[in-house]
């Protein structure tokens, strides 16, 4: 399997205001999807920067790398009079396209419930939805439905223990990205984190482009749909005569 390498490192910086800090620096910051690309490797490598000797409480590192986000219309089936209909529909106001969280051990001792809330980092927490239609029973459902749909195909990752800490000064990881990402922005977090409470944050952006024959498809497809759907019909036609002339020389062989 071929796979695109995203190397990360993280340098070393000494900011005014905290005893801690991370900073995140890419040597790669661009995935190019071509006709080859089976998926990426993600990875990490961390340094943690003191100004102040190493508190006694345990650190904890978070990782987030979240896709390009985009609503959803989800649709419940019920089987009525012998066949499969849509009865129930909720509009999911934003959910990434991908989502993989790596943590340096349990979530649950890692981060509290509240500075989740506040940075949005667990599965659930990165997928919004504002409001369902009144008729709706149990809206939650439909959430849930994204998150477990997404976890199946490899889409929402997470990790937990995943985060290799050394002597709470050096950590590394690594996470897979699927072969059918969504081109765009992925925008990469890490946390560090004592007590559950987060003491020090970054962000970046990792680029995702088709390029070659992908790139040329895409934007043909896009902005030239008329000659896109003209080319794709002349393909199908030639590829069927092609089968059928094939057959034919078989036969009289």
């Amino acid at each position: 399997m071929m796979r695109g390498l995203v190397a990360v490192l993280l340098v070393l910086l000494a900011l005014p205001g905290r005893a801690e800090e991370v900073v995140l620096g890419l040597s790669r910051n661009t995935i190019a999807i071509d006709t080859t690309f089976d998926g990426s490797e993600i990875l990490l490598f961390g340094a943690i920067k003191r100004e102040e000797a190493i508190p006694p409480d345990e650190l904890g590192v978070v990782v987030a790398i979240a896709g390009p986000s985009q609503p959803l219309d989800v649709r419940r089936k019920e089987r009525r009079f012998g066949i499969w209909v849509n009865v129930d529909a909720v509009e999911v106001d934003v959910a990434p396209s991908f989502y993989a969280v790596a943590t340096s051990g349990p979530w649950k001792d890692v981060l509290s419930q509240v500075e989740d809330l506040r940075h949005k980092i667990s599965i659930p927490r990165a997928i919004r939805s504002v409001g369902a239609p009144g008729g709706v029973r149990d809206a939650q459902s439909f959430t849930d439905a994204v998150i477990r749909i997404r976890e199946r195909s490899g889409a929402y990752q997470m990790r937990e223990g995943a985060v290799e800490l050394t002597q709470q000064t050096l950590f590394q990881t690594s996470l897979d990205l699927p072969s059918n990402l969504t081109e765009g922005n992925y925008v990469t977090r890490i946390f560090l984190t004592r007590r559950g409470q987060v003491v020090s944050k970054y962000e970046t952006i990792i680029d995702v482009r088709k390029v070659g024959l992908e790139r040329w498809l895409h934007t043909l497809a896009k902005q030239q749909s008329v000659l896109y759907g003209l080319m794709s019909l002349a393909i199908a036609i030639i590829a069927g005569w092609g089968a059928s002339a094939l057959f034919r020389a078989l036969r009289r062989g």
